[in-house]
C-alpha cells in the first residue's frame, strides 16, 4: 500500500490524530517547527503562567490567619538566607519598605489569596516581619478614604 505524498496538493490532507499540533504560529501543514532561538513568547505568556495551586503547594488557606490585607510587611534584616521560589524572592525584594500584603498582590500581580499564604511562609521561615493591627475596628477617616477611592474608579 502507497501513501499519498502530504506535500502533493492533488490529494488533500487526512484528519489528524492531532489537530491540535497544526494549529497556532509554530506549525504548519508539514509538521510541527519549533519556536526559532529568541522569539519572545505573546505579551500574554510573559507572565508567571504557573496556577496557583502550584504556588502555594495546594493549600487554599495560610497558616497564619493573623494576615489579612491590610497587614503590613517588611524583611527582617540579617535574616539568613534560605531557597525561595522567584515569587518569594520577588516578595522579599519588595518588602525593603513596610507594604501591605494587598499592595504586594497588586503589585506583583499575584492572586491575594496566594500572596497571603506566601507571606506566612515567609514569615514562618524567619524572612518577613509582620505588622498585625491591635485594633480590630477600622478607623472611620480609613473608611471614607476607601469609600472616596471606591467611587474615583467608578
Amino acid at each position: 500500500m502507497t501513501y499519498p505524498d502530504p506535500d502533493d496538493p492533488a490529494h488533500p490532507a487526512r484528519p489528524s490524530v492531532r489537530p491540535f499540533l497544526s494549529s497556532g504560529p509554530q506549525h504548519s501543514a508539514g509538521g510541527y517547527r519549533p519556536p526559532a532561538r529568541g522569539a519572545e513568547p505573546p505579551a500574554d505568556d510573559q507572565g508567571s503562567t504557573l496556577r496557583p495551586f502550584v504556588i502555594t503547594s495546594g493549600r487554599t488557606n495560610g497558616a497564619d490567619p493573623e494576615i489579612g490585607m491590610e497587614t503590613q510587611v517588611t524583611i527582617i534584616p540579617g535574616a539568613p538566607p534560605v531557597r525561595l521560589s522567584p515569587e518569594m524572592r520577588a516578595i522579599v525584594g519588595l518588602c525593603n519598605e513596610p507594604h501591605s500584603v494587598a499592595e504586594i498582590s497588586a503589585r506583583l500581580r499575584l492572586h491575594l489569596g496566594v500572596t497571603r499564604i506566601l507571606v506566612g511562609d515567609l514569615r514562618a521561615a524567619g524572612q518577613l516581619d509582620v505588622h498585625v493591627l491591635d485594633n480590630e475596628t477600622p478607623d472611620p477617616e480609613t473608611i471614607m478614604r476607601v469609600i472616596r477611592g471606591l467611587r474615583a474608579i467608578t
